[in-house]
């Protein structure tokens, strides 16, 4: 089905919902890993270092196909790659669960970076052609779907670690509810006309990075190199850092992931209100500030709060850097959201590793520091880069 503007109110919704699901799948089967990594850690007994060098095989599989994917959206369509990406993405989860070796759980890690592009992009893509449909925004939103899957992750992770279960019953248990909400809405999402994907086929993406994609794309890098922090690291942060006790050492990445949901579904009303320029500035200065706070005051309940106030920060940057670069006038979407999003999705990927390494040589805290830098930078950028102004 491939809308138009004549098309009803009920079928755009419908679009909308099934978009948001995979947005939603996403994000729980990258939440569903990030929540076992600590009992993974424990299992293989896996140092800082090295735990650092197997999330850093992740970026690696994501940028082998950076030169592909946006060709292959292009080509195929965007619907196609969520179709045969999304049945991917939770079989490698189920290796991952089988590995028990760290050369298994190594290899399984670059395959999983390798799917989690092709979904990430595939899916981005259709958030934006669904907002051009609409001529309204709706990726903060669409992020917002992808924040709530990492909370109900969690509360999954919570269970069964409550459970007993082992790794790989929890990632099954996921696996058989992403190829539900496959195929319930596959069929609602947009088909592009492949005319319309053919005119770039054959020239290089790196031709049309430029100084705007880059400059979007720093931005993104930074506030997700703290939002991996976060995610793969909460758990260790509050189990070494707040010292709490096990059952509560999940709370400071639910917390966080809260929050972030939250921040996520005002996000769209905030860009209508305060402009692009201004929430990019907000998310910033509150990710650093939540940051610092937790380096210098470390108990339970200072840390809850501030990785709360790092969520809220990371709720609306990201989704305002994809929404803008979508927009641009001179590449086709799925283009300028594979070099924007790819080098933001580097900085998720890549921050983790970069926190296993400092944390090895010096503490976490050193760590966490380091990175609400991060949140200062993206304010100065985001006060200089006239795009997000315009839009």
């Amino acid at each position: 089905m491939t809308p138009t503007t004549t098309q009803s109110k009920k079928q755009y919704n419908r679009i909308r919902l099934a978009v948001s699901l995979f947005f939603f799948s996403h994000g729980l089967i990258l939440s569903s890993w990030a929540s076992r990594i600590p009992s993974i850690k424990t299992q293989l007994n896996i140092s800082e270092a090295e735990l650092g060098t197997l999330l850093l095989l992740m970026p690696i599989g994501q940028i082998s196909t950076m030169p592909i994917t946006a060709k292959l959206v292009d080509k195929y369509g965007s619907k196609s790659i969520v179709k045969y990406g999304f049945l991917l993405y939770p079989l490698i989860l189920l290796i991952i669960g089988l590995s028990t070796s760290y050369t298994q759980l190594a290899i399984s890690l670059f395959f999983f970076g390798i799917a989690g592009n092709l979904c990430n992009i595939s899916i981005n893509t259709q958030g934006v052609e669904l907002e051009s449909l609409m001529h309204k925004p709706m990726m903060s939103s669409f992020h917002g779907a992808w924040s709530i899957s990492g909370f109900v992750g969690a509360l999954i992770g919570l269970l069964i670690l409550n459970l007993n279960l082992t790794t790989f019953t929890h990632f099954s248990i996921i696996a058989v509810i992403i190829v539900l909400l496959w195929g319930i809405n596959i069929p609602s999402l947009i088909t592009t006309s492949p005319i319309a994907q053919t005119s770039q086929a054959k020239e290089s993406i790196f031709k049309h990075l430029d100084k705007t994609l880059i400059l979007l794309g720093i931005i993104g890098f930074l506030s997700m190199a703290i939002e991996g922090a976060m995610f793969d690291w909460s758990g260790v942060y509050f189990q070494e850092i707040v010292k709490a006790p096990e059952q509560l050492v999940i709370i400071g990445y639910t917390s966080f992931i809260l929050m972030m949901a939250i921040g996520r579904f005002l996000g769209d009303y905030l860009i209508v209100r305060l402009g692009r320029q201004r929430v990019i500035q907000i998310c910033g200065a509150l990710m650093s500030t939540g940051l610092i706070i937790s380096v210098f005051f470390p108990s339970l309940v200072v840390c809850t709060l501030a990785f709360m106030m790092v969520g809220l920060g990371g709720s609306c940057s990201v989704p305002t850097i994809y929404g803008v670069a979508g927009k641009h006038n001179k590449v086709s979407a799925s283009v300028a959201l594979t070099l924007v999003s790819t080098i933001s999705f580097f900085g998720f990927l890549i921050g983790p590793p970069v926190i296993g390494f400092i944390a090895e040589v010096f503490d976490l805290r050193y760590s966490y520091f380091l990175f609400a830098l991060f949140g200062i930078i993206m304010v100065i950028m985001a006060s200089r880069l006239r795009i997000l102004k315009e839009n």
